[in-house]
């Protein structure tokens, strides 16, 4: 791997097939059976200038059960970019600090930029409405642990994409991680406007993959095997793009369109958060408790994953299996009380 990820362009299939393969010799620790302490004494350094609670929190927690610790900066009021420092200054300085940082903030290309001062490992965790690429390694896990269960492969899939398309940075880089991977067929639906970037789809055509954009999820989707949706990116709009701008039920995820368009196996993703509000028209809370909504399962895939990416960028994945020992805590059968049995 490169010293730092900061893109999927970054990573070739060989790449990725490592990083899950770790990933996978990480879940007794994630899923809190064992403990390893590799990073005792590390310190990681978590810079995140736009909101987040998932990525954050779980990057957190990848270190720390990775046996390191982590230093938190969150916003730009409370840093010293709020004085005009440059992003060059705040990498040199943090990189005497920390021995690895996850960096996340609203202007595309600026993780990029931070981390060319620095050759301490440096995490993209969101450069605006360009990458996130963590989010599309677990996004990918989740794909693959999903169809091992349903007796599934990748090749010739059939995959949806929908939402917000043009600023949803997940669906970027995992558009193009699946590329990666024998050819399948992916669907993409979005409102007018928010469609995917026209390089992106001349990419994923261009390695061999069936393409299809649609205006409309008033489709048979019967042979669907992942609807991936995502939030609008309000955040981002222009303001002549946010005014009047609503989104129709026609682009809602829920049970009547999961029941009547879809298979009885078609997996729901969702990177999160998702609106909950009734008029918002996002991934509606009526799948809760239903097996084929896989967003939590996602979120928990995303531990280990991180923890893959620390131990691969700090060279430690070979030191794993001798470290563990078992836990000594309570730890619950299952996480959410929701949470459906197969």
């Amino acid at each position: 791997m490169h010293p730092h990820l900061l893109s999927v362009d970054s990573l070739s299939r060989d790449h990725v097939d490592h990083l899950l393969r770790v990933a996978a010799r990480m879940e007794p620790i994630a899923q809190r059976r064992k403990v390893t302490r590799v990073l005792e004494g590390a310190v990681l350094g978590n810079l995140f200038f736009e909101a987040s609670t998932r990525t954050r929190v779980s990057f957190n927690a990848a270190f720390c059960r990775l046996g390191g610790s982590v230093c938190d900066t969150t916003g730009f009021t409370f840093s010293s970019m709020a004085k005009g420092e440059s992003l060059y200054d705040t990498s040199r300085v943090m990189s005497g600090y920390c021995d690895a940082i996850v960096m996340r903030h609203p202007e595309q290309g600026s993780v990029a930029e931070f981390a060319a001062a620095t050759h301490v490992p440096v995490i993209n965790g969101g450069d605006g409405p360009g990458e996130h690429p963590s989010q599309a390694l677990l996004d990918l896990y989740t794909i693959d642990k999903e169809f091992t269960r349903l007796g599934k492969s990748l090749a010739d899939a059939h995959i949806l994409l929908t939402g917000d398309l043009k600023y949803g940075r997940t669906v970027h880089s995992l558009i193009k991680l699946l590329s990666l991977y024998a050819p399948m067929r992916l669907t993409l639906v979005a409102p007018p406007g928010l469609e995917m970037p026209s390089h992106l789809v001349d990419l994923v055509s261009d390695r061999g993959h069936r393409v299809e954009q649609r205006d409309t999820l008033a489709s048979d989707f019967r042979d669907l095997d992942v609807v991936y949706t995502t939030r609008i990116q309000k955040e981002r709009f222009t303001a002549e793009m946010s005014e009047g701008f609503s989104l129709s039920r026609d682009f809602t995820v829920d049970r009547v369109f999961l029941d009547q368009r879809c298979g009885r196996d078609t997996i729901v993703m969702h990177p999160l958060p998702r609106d909950s509000r009734p008029d918002a028209n996002d991934l509606d809370v009526d799948l809760n408790g239903d097996p084929r909504l896989a967003i939590f399962r996602q979120t928990d895939n995303g531990i280990p994953v991180r923890m893959a990416i620390f131990a691969t960028l700090l060279e430690v994945e070979s030191l794993i299996e001798r470290d563990l020992r078992d836990v000594r805590w309570f730890v619950p059968a299952k996480f959410g009380v929701d949470d459906a049995a197969f």
